[in-house]
């Protein structure tokens, strides 16, 4: 479970772990992937993007594929 905590940027950027870099170095290579899609159903958003952390997490294609064969 995650839990969420609100920064306010106009006085602070960052408070130890929690910043937007995070979020957003995930969500540019997912945004690209998705948009290839040209619209998923509500339904199966979540499966959609657990791909997109799949892919994030088990970058190259080699690994990824070492990954699924296991």
């Amino acid at each position: 479970m995650f839990k969420h905590y609100r920064i306010n940027h106009s006085k602070l950027f960052a408070a130890g772990r929690n910043y937007i870099n995070g979020i957003e170095n995930f969500w540019n290579p997912a945004k690209r992937v998705l948009r290839k899609y040209n619209g998923i159903p509500a339904k199966q958003f979540y499966w959609f993007l657990k791909e997109c952390e799949f892919r994030f997490h088990y970058g190259s294609h080699h690994q990824q594929f070492r990954t699924l064969k296991k």
